[in-house]
């Protein structure tokens, strides 16, 4: 017997030519009609191509997503067949030596080594709408639709990612994302592993000479779930290049995370359970740690009680995108957190700008 539903018995080509949005689809269909299972993404140096528009809504809740997860109860995991190489973000483009501005570093030189194909990677190339009200729905990649059970609003019971790349587009005219890559506000219970949320383009790039610019949208890397959820793991998760990094609650424990150029790294709207980070590397955010000033995405704010055990960053100063510079470690305009951080900078003037209470401890390491 087979083990696991392979997206390749249901149409998908993952040629990176291709839309794949129906044949992935239809496995993520069939999974939840047979009460759930794991969704196998055999790697492909294409990628799976993701063209097809957002469906608004599903029987009259707001969706906005590329591909729905059906509500229910059953319990489905999308796998890709190995772990992606984190920070290929960087370098979706090949790196050029000539390029102006460019200066040659053993960092560099190794990235060259790891072209963005080595992923097993879900990609969109649809141009999603501009939707600049932050308390609205975003658009994005894929989402369940809004239910009814507890404050969350929940439709699903349970949704699981493992060693899968999501990349959305960054169009060179614009130089910023207005779609949202994985949004699962709506599922009760979030398991991710070994994943990646980005953007198809470099967001400091030597060769188009264009960086990342201020985000009017409201677009997230990974939104995880609402109020009254009981139970949400990431281990070893990466973001990068979004408004926000992680849209985080309560009931949620991360063993590490890397959230990279970012306007808001890490934010959160209500914990009223605690929620515990082990390690953040963040490199090149505007604002780190945040809460929320609206309620984003529909999701009210609330007290947040949050323990970080450590924090490495890089401040990015100087550097490009400049939008991502440091402002704040840590910006709580409400007084909503409590709780502790510890932070660590390895090399360059020692600083974590705050604007908190004395309710959330801050310690340097």
């Amino acid at each position: 017997m087979t083990f696991g539903i392979n997206v390749f018995d249901f149409g998908a080509k993952g040629d990176g030519i291709n839309d794949d949005t129906e044949a992935i689809q239809a496995a993520i269909n069939y999974a939840a009609e047979r009460g759930g299972g794991k969704i196998l993404f055999p790697y492909t140096k294409g990628g799976y191509r993701i063209a097809s528009p957002a469906i608004e809504e599903y029987e009259g809740k707001p969706l906005r997503a590329q591909l729905m997860i059906p509500p229910g109860s059953h319990n489905i995991i999308l796998e890709g067949e190995m772990p992606p190489i984190m920070l290929n973000a960087y370098i979706v483009r090949p790196l050029d030596s000539t390029a102006k501005g460019y200066t040659p570093t053993r960092f560099a030189e190794f990235c060259k080594t790891l072209p963005g194909s080595h992923n097993t990677r879900i990609f969109s190339d649809w141009d999603a709408p501009e939707e600049t009200d932050g308390t609205k729905r975003p658009y994005a990649i894929l989402a369940a639709p809004e239910g009814t059970i507890c404050k969350g609003k929940f439709s699903t019971t349970q949704f699981s990612i493992a060693n899968l790349d999501f990349r959305v587009p960054m169009r060179q005219d614009k130089m910023y994302p207005t779609e949202s890559a994985v949004n699962l506000q709506n599922v009760s219970r979030v398991h991710i592993s070994d994943s990646q949320f980005c953007l198809s383009e470099s967001v400091g790039d030597t060769v188009l000479e264009k960086e990342l610019q201020k985000n009017p949208t409201h677009a997230a890397g990974l939104i995880i779930s609402g109020d009254q959820n009981d139970n949400n793991v990431l281990r070893n998760v990466a973001v990068q290049g979004f408004r926000y990094g992680f849209v985080s609650g309560e009931h949620v424990v991360c063993d590490y995370l890397y959230v990279h150029n970012c306007e808001e790294g890490v934010t959160f709207h209500d914990c009223s359970h605690l929620s515990v980070f082990n390690h953040i590397v963040a490199q090149h955010n505007a604002v780190i740690i945040s809460t929320t000033d609206i309620d984003l995405f529909g999701m009210p704010k609330g007290r947040c009680n949050v323990e970080i055990g450590s924090l490495n960053f890089e401040c990015g100063t100087g550097l490009l995108p400049s939008v991502c510079a440091l402002e704040y470690g840590v910006r709580d305009n409400d007084g909503r957190l409590h709780g502790s951080l510890t932070w660590h900078k390895p090399w360059g003037k020692q600083e974590f700008p705050a604007k908190c209470t004395d309710k959330f401890k801050i310690e340097k390491f």
